[in-house]
């Protein structure tokens, strides 16, 4: 069952998507060459409980193989659901962080990509196209909409203009008082087909797009999702709340983008691309 949020409860809502950027925005500060993926993790959730919250992924699934961290940090060709660990990032990598928030009984989640030192112009390209890729799906996130609409624009602009690979096995889904409610979204698809949007409910909204094939496996850990190829992957992810004439956005990645732009080990150009 689909679940819509009253005004109030979006309001609240809004609140868990901020403080996601915030804790991002944090991580962004301190990524560099050295730094290991657990040390990101350490710091984002003393981060998250120092502001009241619970991270929303750490303990998350199965209790036999529960996600041990705060954040899913997947790095090049890693695509989503990266465990933090012992990996010191280079100059090169790509990184996708993705960060739960939990507090006052929702849920914040999305995920923002950043890059290391300086990569190929193709990998620079596939950055930006995957972020743009977002916020045309975001915009399709209004009331008589359907979820397939979202899924056309996203695969429209990643797959039918730039050849990308646009991953099918993992999707978008609604967001509230679970990290995972109806409907799902997914990020390929026709217009006018799948759900029908209803004011007020809230999405999670997040291309995963591969450099080569759209085709995945998962890693022996049950959890790292890998592309077949080898080749790098990017997520973006925001959360939007249905309305009338136009998405709102209640995920805010300004405070993400300021530390990335002052953070001389991070590659922000692909914006001026």
């Amino acid at each position: 069952m689909s679940l819509y949020k009253s005004n109030e409860e979006v309001e609240i809502q809004r609140h868990s998507a901020l403080m996601v950027g915030k804790t991002l925005a944090e991580v962004a500060k301190v990524l560099r060459p050295g730094i290991k993926t657990i040390e990101l993790d350490k710091l984002a959730e003393t981060f998250i409980r120092d502001n009241g919250g619970i991270p929303s992924f750490k303990g998350y699934g199965d209790p036999r193989n529960a996600f041990p961290g705060s954040l899913c940090i997947s790095v090049n060709e890693v695509v989503v659901h990266g465990i933090p660990g012992e990996y010191e990032l280079k100059d090169g990598d790509i990184v996708a962080v993705d960060c739960g928030f939990y507090i006052n009984g929702f849920h914040g989640d999305h995920a923002y990509t950043f890059i290391i030192g300086e990569v190929k112009p193709e990998i620079m390209d596939l950055v930006r196209v995957t972020k743009e890729s977002l916020y045309l799906g975001v915009e399709q996130a209004i009331v008589g909409n359907r979820t397939g609409d979202i899924a056309w624009a996203i695969e429209n602009h990643t797959n039918k203009l730039h050849g990308y690979g646009v991953v099918r096995e993992l999707v978008g889904h609604g967001v509230g008082q679970d990290m995972h409610e109806d409907p799902q979204v997914p990020n390929y698809g026709k217009r006018g087909s799948g759900k029908r949007l209803q004011e007020n409910m809230v999405l999670a909204i997040e291309p995963m797009i591969n450099l080569g094939t759209r085709h995945i496996y998962t890693a022996d850990d049950g959890w790292t999702i890998v592309t077949e190829d080898g080749l790098p992957s990017v997520h973006f992810e925001h959360n939007a709340c249905v309305r009338k004439g136009k998405a709102e956005l209640l995920s805010d990645y300004s405070p993400i983008e300021q530390a990335e732009k002052a953070n001389a080990n991070l590659n922000s150009a692909y914006y001026t691309l």
